[in-house]
């Protein structure tokens, strides 16, 4: 008997940032691993396409989902312990991620302020390795563990486990559509030192007169910086940045850099050259435009947002547009950051 608590044809436009109006076959909340295991063991329910979805932040939603929708609402943070180097700190996959954060701080637990006010739930985290000012998941996380459904066991994944790539991990190829995160386990340093590598931050850390920042400071600055550049998904529909930035080839920027000058990119460790995907946008002439009621926001053009109605084939239909203009113009192949469903 499946459980009661499960919805026919439920509305899923307050359950994605972008507001897109969408509607699940069948919903269902997921308060612990039990409910995950009575899915499993209804035969109807099992057969069904599934999709989990946490804080909504990173789908964009192209039309009804024709299946279930497994919505995580576990909750609960504590400390688990902590050693020389770290302090540990479990939190449910439902929890919000910005409130993780901020319960860390309140802690005076410093490692997270960088990833400061990104939407979307803990549990999603690791699967899109979120990042921001020069910090990702990966450079905290210590475990997680994982419900499969295949084999109706959970089990304990390691950071190395994760396969940890820019935005991406082990749950987007090997795990996807096999496991469920119940909970993951962050290792913050005890030995803290601010991560102010990126301009933005090193700026506003300047402007602000700080000599010795507290993790509450650089959540502050980085809070701050997010806001004039980001719209609120409760405003205005968005699924923040919504293009990963490419990575090149050094010959590749340094042809590209001989034609335009300004071009903003950036050096990684294994020798390729990560570029500004808003830059490559902004060059395209689509900051502020429109196609329909979906549009690039005009303080960041990395930001597709809803104007209101919008549908998701819209909003893939703006994407492809941008997608074929900074590929016509660059020769740069732009890649989406949020699943389409």
């Amino acid at each position: 008997m499946f459980p009661l608590s499960l919805h026919r044809d439920f509305s899923l436009r307050d359950l994605n940032t972008f507001g897109v109006a969408a509607t699940a076959h069948a919903y269902l909340p997921v308060s612990d691993i039990d409910v995950l295991r009575a899915v499993r063991n209804d035969a109807a329910l099992n057969a069904l396409p599934r999709l989990v979805l946490g804080g909504g932040s990173n789908v964009l939603l192209t039309r009804d989902f024709p299946g279930l929708v497994l919505h995580m609402r576990n909750s609960g943070i504590e400390i688990t312990g902590s050693d020389d180097d770290a302090t540990y700190v479990r939190a449910a996959a439902g929890e919000n991620w910005h409130r993780l954060v901020s319960w860390t701080l309140q802690q005076g637990l410093g490692g997270l302020e960088n990833l400061s006010l990104i939407p979307g739930s803990v549990g999603a985290a690791p699967i899109q390795n979120i990042g921001a000012y020069g910090v990702e998941i990966k450079d905290c996380l210590h475990s997680l563990s994982i419900y499969d459904f295949i084999d109706d066991r959970v089990l304990t994944l390691s950071n190395a486990d994760c396969a940890f790539g820019y935005r991406d991990s082990i749950f987007k190829h090997a795990w996807r559509n096999r496991a469920v995160i119940l909970d993951v386990t962050l290792a913050l340093p005890r030995l803290w030192r601010p991560r102010i590598s990126y301009a933005d931050v090193a700026k506003a850390l300047a402007a602000s007169g700080l000599s010795d920042p507290t993790p509450a400071d650089i959540s502050a600055l980085v809070i701050a910086i997010r806001s004039a550049k980001l719209p609120d998904p409760a405003v205005i529909g968005n699924a923040g940045s919504f293009f990963k930035n490419p990575i090149v080839t050094a010959q590749q920027q340094h042809t590209l850099q001989r034609r335009f000058p300004e071009m903003v990119s950036y050096a990684q460790a294994d020798g390729s050259v990560k570029l500004a995907a808003g830059w490559l946008i902004d060059q395209c002439g689509w900051k502020g435009k429109n196609l329909g009621a979906a549009g690039v926001y005009p303080q960041q053009a990395l930001v597709l947002v809803n104007r209101g109605g919008a549908s998701g084939a819209e909003i893939v239909a703006l994407a492809r547009a941008i997608q074929a203009d900074v590929q016509q113009r660059f020769d740069v192949l732009l890649e989406p950051e949020p699943v389409f469903v």
